[in-house]
């Protein structure tokens, strides 16, 4: 069959989807000879609408043999498996359209005739599903919070409400490609296909403009002048200390110490003032937010769903509590926070790692209940594990030295780097260091300010956006398109 013969069906047969004759549609699809990967990926998809799910996983084989890297052929493909209940068959496929998407953000396919939008955060999602089918719950909530690296502000919620879902091991709702829609053929293509009058009046045409130019296209994205614009910012959900809440209404911050969340994010208090306020933790921020706009949530196997979540929308937020001095708690105070929170005979313990964390801890512990209590936070095993007072592992600690450290705590806080044998093994072959492109000034507690040309010390890569280093004795993460990597020779 010749192209122009192919894409006249082509045509033919999404048109008849457009006017939802579907088996029509699926029988010129059916007649093509030698169909390509995006009618093979339409054919599956109307299998797929008609509940044929052994010949849409046929479609979808077919679609992937001529485009192995057709990212959402696997996709669909996956929700075939996943409606047949072979689940790790699904979870697998899902992952290989998670690898072509090649860690971007969405992949947009309507310059390849499918208006439909692929989300890496929605790909991950149904990995968890999978998962969680399987009876994976560590490996689904891992894949969530992956997800929220990914995730766009459209999505926050779907990734919220499968992360709550898991934290009571209960399941959660399939994201469905639109089986509807199809890989429609090229419309210049198409139109080459009716016969065409090239003779005709004669026009001149010329522009009014006097001088006019062709100015090219306008990019992509905003353009910076002293350097490149920042990368997302990767957001990780993460409970180190305190209760989950969930927020059932919108609060709006009005000073900043406050922090803005949405209905279903799910913050952990660490402290509850007398006056109605809460101090909180969400996707490593700390602020400030009324009490009454939370709701506790139950973490158990038994537990019923969380009732604030049905009735989000259900009436208007609850009046802004009055702050009294004093009886709120405080976000730059940590004295504020153990007098609510702590006994007298607790300590905190700040941990720096790949990531920063905190526990607490009986002032005085010994060594050994520290690194068994870190164990257990990380999932490694003690005896990789070392803790060091400095930020470079020079003054490793052990039972010896801990009176001197717990000495030194200061308002019930004491500092802690903790390193483990490989991060050790990997540090005593080269350090990394960086110099900076273009100055960057922190907005936030974690982050690491530097001027241009300043020398930055590698201490890890949080993600291909994030590292995090130190500079003039300071530690944070900086984006990664600010410094440039300085060769070994040279450092």
């Amino acid at each position: 069959m010749s192209f122009v013969d192919t894409l006249r069906q082509w045509d033919e047969a999404v048109t008849c989807a457009d006017r939802q004759d579907w088996s029509e549609a699926l029988s010129i699809f059916l007649s093509i000879e030698q169909p390509n990967s995006k009618i093979c990926f339409d054919i599956g998809c109307l299998h797929l609408l008609n509940q044929e799910l052994d010949a849409a996983e046929k479609a979808f084989d077919c679609s992937i043999r001529k485009d192995e890297h057709l990212a959402v052929a696997f996709f669909q493909r996956g929700v075939t498996f996943y409606k047949k209940e072979r689940y790790e068959e699904s979870s697998a496929d899902f992952q290989r359209a998670f690898k072509a998407l090649r860690n971007n953000q969405l992949i947009d396919y309507k310059a390849l005739g499918l208006r439909y939008i692929l989300y890496a955060c929605e790909v991950l999602h149904n990995i968890a599903l999978a998962e969680a089918q399987l009876g994976n719950w560590e490996k689904a909530q891992k894949n969530l919070a992956k997800a929220l690296d990914y995730k766009t502000e459209a999505k926050l919620s779907i990734i919220d409400k499968a992360l709550q879902a898991t934290l009571k091991q209960k399941l959660f709702k399939l994201v469905e490609f639109p089986s509807k829609t199809l890989f429609k053929p090229n419309k210049h293509y198409v139109a080459e296909l009716e016969k065409k009058d090239y003779l005709g009046k004669a026009k001149v045409v010329a522009s009014v403009v006097p001088q006019d130019e062709f100015s090219g296209f306008a990019p992509l994205q905003p353009q910076v002048e002293d350097g490149p614009a920042a990368p997302k910012e990767p957001e990780v959900l993460r409970a180190l200390e305190g209760e989950a809440h969930t927020v059932l209404f919108e609060f709006v911050p009005e000073t900043s110490d406050e922090l803005a969340v949405v209905p279903g994010n799910i913050v952990f208090v660490l402290q509850k003032g007398a006056d109605n306020w809460a101090y909180v933790v969400f996707n490593e921020r700390k602020g400030l937010v009324p009490y009454n706009y939370l709701e506790r949530l139950e973490i158990s196997l038994g537990s019923k769903p969380a009732k604030g979540v049905a009735r989000l929308h259900s009436r208007d937020p609850p009046s802004r509590p009055m702050r009294i001095q004093g009886l709120t708690p405080s976000s730059s105070s940590r004295n504020t926070q153990q007098q609510i929170t702590q006994p007298t005979d607790s300590c905190f313990v700040k941990i720096h790692f790949t990531f920063n964390f905190a526990i607490s801890v009986p002032r005085g512990s010994p060594y050994v209940v520290l690194i068994e209590k870190i164990s257990k936070k990380l999932n490694l095993p003690s005896t990789v594990i070392s803790l060091s007072s400095d930020s470079r592992g020079k003054h490793l600690l052990d039972n010896m030295q801990m009176t001197d450290v717990w000495s030194r705590a200061q308002d019930g806080l004491i500092t802690l780097w903790c390193t483990t044998k490989e991060q050790n093994e990997r540090k005593s072959e080269k350090e990394i260091y960086f110099v900076a492109l273009h100055s960057y000034q922190s907005s936030k507690l974690e982050d690491l300010s530097f001027q241009e040309g300043d020398k930055i010390r590698l201490l890890s890569r949080v993600n291909q956006d994030w590292l995090e280093g130190q500079c003039n004795g300071n530690t944070g993460i900086f984006p990664a398109s600010f410094a440039e990597e300085v060769p070994t020779n040279e450092q």
